[in-house]
């Protein structure tokens, strides 16, 4: 009997050891960059507010879209504030949401308060790099509100959401760590006539300010480029909300 005990303490033992280090290792994230840190700053284009998420808001007009944004994978959400403040310098609001331990698995649900924040908005469309796509659409599978689903360097877990109403954009880049194979096999989990964007040369990690990524591929352009090419898509995705 006390050999049995010995044994269950030790297990408890490794699993709390191990607990420990996967909590350690969630909350040491990738970034941000200083260009990252920079864009956080308001000015005469943009209104940056940093509460519970960060928001970019245009500083001349009241924008009716909104796009709710979900981080990658341990990456700092922060990571991404140039290219989504530049979106919000083209008339949308951008909300950047964190996600407990940095992984957006564990936070499906925290674009939710967003809605309560900003209920002058009419329609809103969610997305996210890497596991924060995967993420944003689990949200958007039981959320009527979101009309769109923005995909950078993703695609969703399951074809639960093929039939669905949604419009979709898809933004991956030619050298990115999946390979170009994963993304042709998962287009069957997107709607018929979603949108595709594939960036020449572009990786994984220049969707965000953070570094390089463990496992990705070197870029044959450059971060700035690559996000000029990102933002422009996105745009362009968004302006059909309102047309």
């Amino acid at each position: 009997m006390k050999i049995m005990k010995r044994i269950a303490l030790g297990l408890l033992v490794v699993v709390f050891v191990m607990g420990l280090g996967f909590v350690f290792w969630a909350e040491t994230p990738l970034g941000p960059a200083p260009e990252a840190l920079a864009a956080l700053e308001s000015d005469s284009q943009v209104t940056v507010t940093v509460e519970k998420f960060i928001t970019f808001k245009p500083a001349s007009l009241q924008p009716e879209t909104g796009f709710i944004f979900y981080p990658g994978g341990r990456v700092d959400y922060r990571s991404y504030a140039a290219p989504l403040r530049a979106i919000a310098e083209q008339g949308y609001l951008v909300v950047l949401v964190p996600v407990r331990l940095n992984l957006a698995f564990f936070d499906i649900n925290a674009a939710q308060p967003v809605f309560e924040k900003h209920p002058e908005i009419a329609h809103w469309v969610i997305g996210g790099h890497s596991l924060g796509g995967v993420a944003s659409a689990l949200f958007a599978k039981d959320h009527p509100e979101i009309g769109g689903v923005i995909f950078w360097a993703s695609y969703p877990a399951d074809d639960s959401l093929k039939n669905s109403n949604l419009k979709m954009l898809s933004i991956y880049g030619t050298k990115d760590m999946a390979g170009m194979a994963k993304f042709d096999e998962t287009k069957p989990f997107l709607v018929s006539n979603a949108n595709y964007v594939v960036i020449d040369g572009g990786n994984h990690a220049q969707f965000g300010d953070y570094g390089p990524q463990p496992g990705d591929n070197e870029a044959e352009i450059s971060r700035a480029e690559q996000q000029a090419q990102v933002v422009a898509a996105v745009v362009s995705f968004l302006d059909s909300f309102v047309k």
